[in-house]
């Protein structure tokens, strides 16, 4: 089954980036903001064309106009299973996913894989914390997404700061980070390397890797495409799926149904 137009969801995701996150669990955390949701879609469908048998979890508690479950008619077509609050419970945000969430980020192995989409700032990696203690560390990433264009994100001092407050909420430890600082339609290639040297200057200042970065198709192109490098990073080559109801329809996107 395909999307309008003959359109397969998530279709054209991928890169090498996809070589970065090798364990079975992969959650994203960061500022509000920062892209979290969007690269957690997006990492879910280029396992998926990989041939994973993948399940994404939304933990995110905050933001109700841009979480995964937003995408849901796209992933169940691609046959990823979404973890989320359903029925009249859609739009909860209370901490109802916990128990299923353990279960899912215990089951994963090479070709069975979770991903994990943690609300901003470290009032929305609490929730994490709830997980933390069956969540096995040695089979888990916790990235900490990188954009330099957000609120609060502006600096180096800023960025670690955060990051150790959603650390000490979530009670696990980043592992890797990901730069996504960008400027949606209007990003150049110069703003995605201006975004990759504040990720290293936060890795330089942690010792915490940066592991990939992302951008959409088009700047992708500039790097040699998805399989290509940016500044030496492996580049995960996105589509946009997460559109908020009060927000005009990019060109090529469809909105879901399942935005009230």
């Amino acid at each position: 089954m395909t999307g309008d137009g003959g359109y397969l969801p998530g279709s054209t995701t991928g890169g090498l980036a996809l070589d970065a996150i090798p364990r079975p669990v992969t959650i994203l955390v960061g500022h509000f903001g920062s892209g979290k949701t969007e690269i957690a879609i997006n990492l879910a469908f280029g396992l998926r064309n990989r041939g994973a048998e993948v399940t994404l979890i939304d933990l995110d508690l905050v933001k109700p106009y841009f979480r995964c479950r937003l995408a849901k008619d796209g992933l169940e077509t691609r046959g990823i299973r979404l973890v989320a609050p359903a029925g009249d419970r859609f739009f909860a945000d209370l901490p109802i996913l916990a128990p299923v969430a353990r279960a899912a980020t215990r089951n994963g192995g090479p070709h069975v894989r979770a991903i994990v989409d943690v609300g901003g700032d470290d009032l929305g990696a609490r929730v994490l914390g709830s997980v933390s203690g069956v969540v096995d560390r040695h089979a888990t990433d916790l990235l900490f997404v990188v954009n330099a264009n957000r609120p609060f994100a502006e600096d180096l001092q800023a960025m670690r700061t955060m990051l150790r407050e959603v650390e000490a909420a979530a009670r696990l430890e980043v592992t890797g980070l990901v730069a996504n600082t960008h400027l949606m339609d209007e990003t150049t290639p110069e703003i995605v390397r201006a975004g990759i040297r504040s990720a290293r200057d936060l890795e330089a200042a942690t010792g915490i890797p940066v592991r990939f970065c992302t951008m959409q198709h088009g700047v992708a192109e500039a790097f040699g495409g998805p399989d290509g490098a940016a500044d030496h990073l492996p580049i995960l080559a996105m589509e946009r799926h997460i559109v908020a109801p009060f927000a005009p329809k990019p060109r090529g996107v469809r909105r879901s149904s399942t935005v009230v």
